[in-house]
């Protein structure tokens, strides 16, 4: 049964809005009127596709860090022995925004309807995506939802951990490099022409470091705009050449031969892929399904590939330690634990700790290039700053030595 967004008037004119549920619009105004209401609007929260059932928002209605709160309120209620659908109703009159509440109405209705909860999810792809429905699914067909919600829970949470220590060891050197930038623009664009120029019209020689600095400061005044132009052309003729997957493979591929984005690109990737693959075992999702899910999870096309390529062994009967230890591009400690959990039966246990041990050394890693990176990038903004005092000083030391 669809849900609708309604407008309404009661008898003293004062106007309410909210949601509920009917079969179709002129249902959903017939209950109105049974509540001594006046419709003035009510619309379907559905603004369906080809299907019909798919959600349509200009935005994603939750964050990652809001679907992992969203996920562990629903697992603690479903765990707790509360109806799938009753805990749906507590969830949507609990929420503040309007579009999760609408979206969850929605959920709510589609399983009243006799859906299954991972069915409902699939009408909204943005919000929910293969991994998750998967994982749902496996909960559903085990009848173990609030375990495998609780775990979900988990795994979006320590995704989110990892790539917020990434996102924060790399932020410090690129807001420095920026500020380091516009100030070096600034002095050479603006500082150098005017003091210089004092210089300029006594027809002395200047200094060869002035006259270069000049020279660079002549060509950003004049030609800078054309400079910025041309990087942001090239910027956007790479994005749109990206969205080929042939060009965007090989792109990625060369990503992970650079010295530092190449090994924190391969740790990201590999815990990421070994974490949801260990999920989704552990969850019973069978492992050709679970191998693809996982797979799709991975930003690096060129990881992608050699997971899908995998999954193309381990269906033709290779083992999962196998097929992954003959993929250089992945590392080889994944594959050692997945032989151990192979070898030992454990075999989601043993990718999770492959996941938290591959998420672990990433983390050092970025955290050392960014303690590196902070002092380097000062010495050499302060070597630029030195060459643009310097180019300022020494016509004024030659003027000292013209006058004596």
């Amino acid at each position: 049964m669809p849900a609708y967004r309604f407008e309404a008037l009661d008898a003293a004119g004062k106007s309410s809005s909210g949601l509920l549920e009917a079969d179709n619009a002129k249902a959903a105004r017939a209950q109105l009127r049974a509540q001594a209401l006046i419709p003035l609007e009510v619309t379907q929260v559905l603004s369906g596709d080809a299907s019909g059932k798919q959600i349509r928002f200009s935005r994603r209605v939750f964050s990652t860090t809001g679907l992992a709160v969203w996920t562990r309120q629903l697992a603690g209620l479903v765990a707790s022995g509360l109806p799938l659908e009753r805990a749906l109703t507590a969830l949507s009159d609990e929420a503040d925004d309007m579009r999760q509440r609408e979206l969850v109405a929605h959920l709510k209705s589609e399983v009243n309807a006799g859906s299954p909860f991972a069915r409902a999810l699939a009408g909204s792809p943005r919000e929910f995506d293969d991994v998750y429905r998967a994982v749902v699914a496996a909960g559903e067909q085990s009848g173990a939802l609030g375990t495998v919600l609780e775990r979900l829970a988990d795994d979006l949470e320590e995704r989110q951990t990892l790539k917020s220590k990434l996102i924060g060891a790399i932020a410090y050197p690129a807001i420095v490099s920026v500020i380091a930038l516009v100030i070096v623009v600034f002095l050479v664009t603006y500082v150098v022409p005017q003091v210089a120029s004092v210089f300029v019209s006594s027809k002395r020689t200047l200094p060869g470091l002035t006259v270069a600095m000049l020279a660079i400061s002549a060509f950003l005044r004049d030609w800078g705009w054309l400079l910025l132009l041309a990087i942001a052309a090239a910027f956007t003729t790479l994005r749109m050449m990206l969205r080929s997957e042939a060009f965007r493979e090989r792109f990625d591929a060369a990503l992970l031969g650079v010295p530092l984005a190449g090994r924190l690109t391969r740790g990201y990737n590999a815990a990421r892929f070994a974490g949801t693959l260990a999920m989704l075992a552990g969850a019973g999702v069978p492992i050709l399904k679970a191998l693809q899910a996982a797979a799709e999870t991975l930003s690096n096309r060129a990881m992608r590939a050699d997971a899908l390529d995998a999954l193309v062994q381990v269906r033709e009967g290779a083992p999962l330690a196998s097929a992954l230890a003959t993929k250089k591009r992945f590392p080889a400690l994944l594959s050692m634990f997945a032989r151990l959990g192979e070898q030992t039966g454990q075999l989601p246990q043993m990718l999770d700790r492959a996941a938290r041990q591959l998420g672990t050394e990433m983390q050092r890693r970025a955290m050392a290039a960014a303690t590196l990176l902070e002092p380097l990038l000062i010495v050499a903004m302060g070597g630029v700053v030195l060459l643009i005092v310097l180019s300022v000083m020494l016509p004024i030391i030659q003027l000292n030595s013209w006058v004596h």
